[in-house]
């Protein structure tokens, strides 16, 4: 392993053999000193019960939340998210509430806002308009905690408009100019080499705006070593760079379970402190 960044692990899809709130303890016994989670409930506004549960997981495990998505309706189904579409905005508002209490609780520096896919009978302009609108409100909520949120393009088959790097760097530009600079892009490595880029020329084209990273090896979005992508060359091009943040784990186990894939990673090197 040729970098020093650190590593977390993401436990919305690491440990899926364990109940959701039993994994930050399950990272924490694997070695790992930090997670984050794609929104971790169905709704976007959760009970007061839901959260308690939610971060006291969290606390109790003894790992930092470094990341948390926004809610983005039923990840499993139709929805990639909702910030962009007019018949769903007010969930979004209302959920950014709820995940900054989150945030403000557990320190979280980081909250990824899933775009949405284009819907039938809206253009994509005032779409696109809404999501810089959306955007510009959850950054301007995040910024009261000192956080980023993070905007990442997305693979696969839903109609779901930010699919490059190009396509990211367009709408936080945008959103900056609106005068919120705590926006940053998500570079999913494993999102960007399904989509077809060249990630060595994404990295050194767009570095100065990479404010997070995920893995997953690609094809199949497995642990890395199970597909084609330099996954540590690419970090190490990342880093070279500049980045000094973290990396998430955000790959599906192709081994019974999460402990076993993690082979690939020395334990010494899941700790927040054993980068160089």
């Amino acid at each position: 392993m040729t970098h020093g960044l650190r590593y977390l692990a993401n436990c919305s899809i690491l440990f899926p053999e364990l109940p959701l709130l039993q994994r930050p303890a399950a990272a924490k016994a694997a070695g790992f000193d930090a997670v984050e989670f794609w929104w971790p409930y169905p709704a976007a506004v959760p009970t007061d019960a839901e959260v308690d549960a939610f971060t006291h997981a969290i606390a109790d495990a003894g790992v930092q939340l470094i990341g948390l998505n926004f809610f983005a309706g039923d990840l499993a189904g139709p929805d990639c998210g909702v910030l962009s579409i007019p018949e769903r905005s007010t969930e979004f508002r209302d959920n950014v509430d709820v995940a900054l209490e989150i945030g403000n609780r557990l320190g979280v520096q980081a909250f990824n806002a899933l775009y949405g896919n284009r819907v039938d009978g809206v253009s994509p302009q005032e779409q696109d308009d809404l999501a810089v609108e959306n955007l510009g409100y959850a950054a301007k909520a995040a910024a009261g905690i000192g956080a980023t949120v993070l905007i990442e393009p997305i693979s696969g088959p839903k109609p779901y408009p930010l699919r490059t790097a190009a396509d990211v760097a367009v709408v936080v530009g945008r959103v900056k100019a609106a005068g919120h600079d705590n926006v940053g892009f998500l570079c999913d490595l494993y999102h960007l080499a399904a989509n077809g880029e060249a990630l060595d020329a994404v990295i050194d084209q767009y570095a100065a705006g990479i404010a997070h990273v995920q893995i997953a090896d690609a094809p199949g979005r497995g642990e890395p070593g199970t597909g084609e992508v330099d996954i540590d060359g690419h970090l190490s091009r990342i880093e070279a760079a500049g980045y000094r943040g973290w990396v998430g784990l955000e790959y599906k186990p192709t081994t019974p379970t999460t402990d076993e894939s993690l082979a690939w990673l020395p334990r010494e090197r899941r700790s927040a402190t054993t980068a160089r």
